[in-house]
């Protein structure tokens, strides 16, 4: 199994090199060569299983130079018991008898980011063995709030790596900055930026794309590699969760195999909803793919006319790991739509960095409407429908997940399509816990208070890793702008 990358398809890597590389020389993203099939029996054989052997099961045929017993090892490590709180790891909750809830935050960090971060790092490691590279892994990520915490937290302390992360400094919620502040281990670093999301990962993109920072940094025995979903050993992982659920759904008799479920997501750099793409490609009987967005509805839009334009109002939400106007993962699922024209896609992200925009053929947008819906919720109505789920399903939920659950409500009112669907739940809603409070119609606390508040008010217990925040130590502080991640950069590893 080979690699290629989305803007040219000459570049082929195998498994290990697309992994410990992380982004293509010429700024492409890596990409299966083929995708393999799950065979007929495959969703039957993997029903029964743990989520552990499902992961090994739906990986192995992508990763042709890792073993099946290196990756039992690293499953069993990324998704033990002392990793997430609950034996399923992505547990599907029923909310009617048409809806579920995949929850993909039951581990270290309370967001599903820690589906593929507690991976990666094994498999990055690996990969790093498998080409001989002897040099530190620089592991830059920019996060716009739970991809920088759960990647600090599955690199921490990993042998040859050091890893720094920048997020907003107004762009991420008080618990999501304090979880990043406190966090643990000799290699970490964290650093925030003036300004928003799309600045701190332009800011990123362009380190990389640096061939005199990249030359400094061989000079003092390092390389870059990557964290964010641009990195396929991010996706990969993610497509367990979409086979696991609907095995899950299977041994419960919600459904038969075969049956089509539609799939919701809350979608902002469009990895999440991409690797249920991925997912259907396999074999899975997935219908509609419903891309969820906040106010910052470019996807919205794009897959509603076939025009991405950037160049409109950043809004900060209530729903910040959304508050995104770049989707970066974007250009993986427009190299399949354009039948693999590396060409073609290199167009479009050249237009995109010259003007902030695009417009996709004909033929490209109509095969995203034919998988792909697509709406877009403010935060009123986000926290109408915090309120609503709680008052009438009694599930509490994030501003994500209910951008996602109200996105779901329209596409059904509109379509009269009650095909069963799976909700992606993102993040733990304490996560959150002032916006869930004050949808609830209470008045937040102050501080770290909040979380006891909203566990008296709901009864429900909040997770460990939240709740010790107050009895850690805030060990960073600094503040850059997006002109300066150069400097800090070799600061950071000098």
């Amino acid at each position: 199994m080979y690699y290629v990358s989305t803007r040219n398809k000459g570049v082929k890597r195998l498994a290990s090199e697309a992994i410990a590389q992380g982004l293509a020389g010429d700024g492409g993203l890596f990409t299966p060569e083929v995708f393999p099939k799950l065979s007929q029996n495959a969703l039957d054989t993997m029903r029964d299983m743990s989520y552990q052997q499902r992961a090994v099961y739906v990986m192995k045929p992508y990763l042709d130079d890792f073993t099946a017993s290196e990756l039992t090892a690293f499953a069993k490590r990324a998704y033990g018991e002392n990793k997430f709180d609950t034996r399923e790891v992505a547990p599907v909750r029923e909310i009617d008898s048409n809806t579920y809830s995949l929850e993909l935050w039951h581990g270290p960090t309370c967001a599903f980011k820690d589906m593929a971060l507690q991976m990666l790092p094994h498999l990055l490691t690996a990969s790093l063995e498998k080409t001989a590279e002897r040099k530190t892994a620089c592991i830059l990520v920019a996060t716009s709030g739970d991809t920088g915490k759960a990647a600090m937290e599955g690199f921490r302390d990993v042998k040859g790596t050091r890893i720094l992360v920048f997020y907003p400094k107004d762009g991420v919620s008080a618990i999501q900055e304090l979880q990043m502040l406190t966090q643990e281990g000799e290699n970490v670093g964290v650093c925030a930026v003036e300004g928003n999301f799309d600045d701190a990962q332009s800011g990123v993109k362009r380190l990389f794309a640096d061939e005199d920072l990249r030359a400094k940094l061989a000079e003092r025995e390092y390389f870059f590699s990557s964290a964010n979903s641009i990195n396929w050993g991010r996706v990969l992982p993610q497509i367990v969760y979409y086979v696991s659920a609907y095995c899950d759904l299977m041994r419960e008799e919600k459904i038969k195999k075969g049956d089509l479920v539609n799939v919701c997501v809350p979608t902002g750099n469009f990895g999440d909803i991409l690797a249920a793409y991925y997912a259907k490609m396999m074999g899975v009987p997935l219908g509609r793919l419903i891309c969820a967005s906040n106010s910052n509805n470019v996807l919205t839009d794009f897959i509603r006319t076939g025009l991405y334009d950037r160049n409109r109002t950043f809004y900060n939400t209530i729903s910040p790991s959304m508050d995104i106007l770049i989707s970066s993962n974007l250009e993986r699922m427009l190299f399949e739509y354009a039948d693999r024209n590396d060409a073609e896609v290199r167009s479009y992200m050249e237009q995109l960095a010259a003007s902030g925009r695009y417009e996709v053929s004909d033929a490209v947008k109509a095969r995203f409407q034919r998988d792909f819906a697509a709406g877009f919720c403010d935060d009123e109505a986000t926290k109408a429908q915090i309120r609503k789920l709680w008052n009438e399903n009694h599930y509490l939920a994030d501003p994500h997940s209910a951008v996602a659950f109200k996105v779901l409500e329209d596409y059904r009112a509109a379509t009269e399509d009650e095909t069963p669907t799976i909700v992606v739940s993102t993040a733990s809603p304490y996560k959150f816990c002032s916006d869930v409070l004050t949808a609830l119609g209470k008045q937040p606390g102050e501080g770290l208070a909040v979380i006891d508040q909203l566990s008296e008010l709901t009864g429900i217990k909040p997770p460990r890793s939240l709740a010790i925040l107050k009895d850690r130590r805030t060990r960073f502080g600094q503040v850059t702008t997006k002109d300066e991640l150069a400097q800090r950069v070799l600061e950071f590893l000098k």
